[in-house]
């Protein structure tokens, strides 16, 4: 099918979720504008029009994974309840964060600070994780959880098990947001113990 000339058909999150989808099965590096035009069925200059340039749609990909994921640490931060009912309702809430933009979040778990954008991306991610430590160091010390594991080893297991899901969950399958959101919480904190 030839390229259509002139301005797309599509709007600039159009234009991001191609981009986005590009990014996780190509690569970042391996991926081009005029790939992401042709994704699109429409030219280069047509994707210029919405975007400046394929760091500028990375930057926009990234910050919609991180700004959910920060949203919910700062939500849990400051919410009233003790510091493991906190810790609770971020691992439920970060499950909801990632299911809404698996693309996204997936693309976020790829990168390895190879750009300035990758390297700012990554350091938004370390505060996620120190905050994240500091919840679970409070969780411990109000003697919810375990005193004698190291909070950020805890931190990190935690949430490679929410991260783990944009290998394997998939919106449409048999299990709810909810649902899921709900096993993970359940298994985290009350383990498969019956």
């Amino acid at each position: 099918m030839p390229a259509r000339r002139g301005r797309p058909g599509h709007d600039q999150a159009a234009v991001l979720r191609a981009a986005i989808d590009l990014f996780n099965r190509k690569g970042y590096d391996a991926t081009s504008i005029g790939d992401v035009a042709e994704e699109l069925g429409v030219t280069k200059s047509a994707v210029y029009h919405h975007v400046p340039s394929k760091e500028h749609l990375l930057s926009e990909a990234l910050d919609e994974a991180l700004t959910g994921l920060e949203a919910a640490v700062s939500a849990a931060a400051a919410a009233d309840g003790s510091a493991y009912q906190r810790l609770r309702e971020v691992v439920r809430h970060s499950v909801e964060v990632l299911v809404e933009h698996q693309p996204a979040v997936t693309l976020l778990l790829r990168v390895h600070g190879n750009s300035e954008t990758e390297t700012a991306a990554l350091s938004r991610r370390r505060q996620i994780d120190a905050q994240l430590a500091k919840l679970v160091g409070l969780a411990a010390a109000e003697g919810a959880l375990r005193s004698d594991l190291d909070p950020e080893l805890v931190s990190r297991l935690l949430f490679g098990m929410v991260n783990s899901l944009v290998e394997w969950y998939r919106p449409a399958g048999q299990v709810t947001v909810a649902e899921l959101a709900a096993a993970v919480t359940t298994i985290a904190f009350d383990g498969l113990e019956a």
